[in-house]
């Protein structure tokens, strides 16, 4: 029942249950597209948001839910920095809210000192006006969700036919029970708790097996692992969520995570055969009528 209930939200956003395909190749990700532009209804938020290819300019804005909004005055992650690289340049994804769009910049420079972490893979933030994305995801729409891919920054800059083609490093075993011991290393550890440490973080979402082996490897430092949830997919990246900003009178905050690490019964629960093997279905697409009322705005605009 509780998968049934999580996946018939999932459906309602535009997702599926599985993993997202959110790492996808140019190749794969363009098939992905056409077939869902090949069922969407005119009036679908993805058809009109996954065509709009600039920002609106002016204060920025996060206006709505993480899965449910759209963004005014989003600027984009240069694609390359001091410490990251922007993957998969051909979606035209690394927009984001600057609140997000700084964390990212400042926390990459501090990772080689905190973490023993190289640089950033920075895969989908958001589109140029948010809203709901053609394919990959329910949520990144207000700008404030990015996916950090698993694998450390190479020592030199990637091509952009690389960074669209290059496979991200899959963390989890086959039969995602465990880590994969080949992939992981202590390092991922320390970048995830790097990024739960920050206050403005309000989640990060990873799989079930990389959560189980975070809660066996934290020791007595144990607060950082509530904001760490585990969720479908997420084997090769992991999905990081920052709060609304306080001057963004539009925005919802998700609710606060559960007390306690998250570690006990029900992180259990992720790996019984009801969440690991949940209901599929054809998905609900959101209408421009579904979101606040400003985002229908912010799409017209020119």
């Amino acid at each position: 029942m509780r998968a049934a209930l999580f996946c018939a939200w999932l459906l309602v956003l535009g997702v599926g249950c599985g993993n997202a395909l959110a790492q996808d190749t140019a190749a794969a990700e363009a098939v992905h597209r056409a077939a869902v532009f090949a069922r969407l209804p005119p009036d679908a938020a993805q058809r009109v948001f996954g065509g709009k290819l600039t920002p609106v300019g002016g204060l920025p804005q996060a206006i709505g839910a993480y899965e449910r909004g759209c963004l005014e005055g989003a600027v984009a992650l240069p694609a390359d920095g001091p410490n990251w690289q922007v993957m998969r340049p051909s979606r035209n994804r690394a927009w984001g809210h600057p609140v997000l769009i700084s964390f990212l910049e400042r926390l990459a420079r501090q990772l080689p000192a905190e973490a023993g972490w190289p640089g950033l893979l920075v895969g989908d933030i958001a589109q140029p006006r948010g809203g709901p994305m053609l394919t990959g995801h329910g949520s990144h729409q207000i700008g404030l969700d990015a996916d950090i891919w698993l694998a450390p920054m190479p020592s030199r800059r990637l091509s952009p036919a690389e960074r669209d083609e290059i496979s991200a490093i899959n963390v989890v075993a086959a039969g995602g029970l465990e880590i994969d011991r080949s992939t992981w290393i202590p390092a991922h550890g320390l970048l995830l708790k790097a990024f739960a440490h920050e206050p403005t973080v309000q989640r990060i979402f990873v799989n079930a097996a990389i959560k189980r082996e975070l809660c066996h490897e934290a020791g007595s430092d144990r607060g950082w692992l509530s904001k760490v949830r585990a969720w479908w997919g997420h084997n090769d990246h992991f999905h990081v969520r920052l709060s609304c900003p306080g001057d963004d009178p539009q925005c919802r905050n998700q609710a606060p995570p559960p007390p306690g690490d998250g570690c006990g019964k029900e992180l259990d629960w992720w790996f019984t055969p009801e969440a690991r093997h949940p209901p599929q279905g054809p998905a609900k697409p959101l209408l421009l009528a579904d979101l606040p009322a400003a985002c229908a705005k912010l799409v017209a605009a020119p």
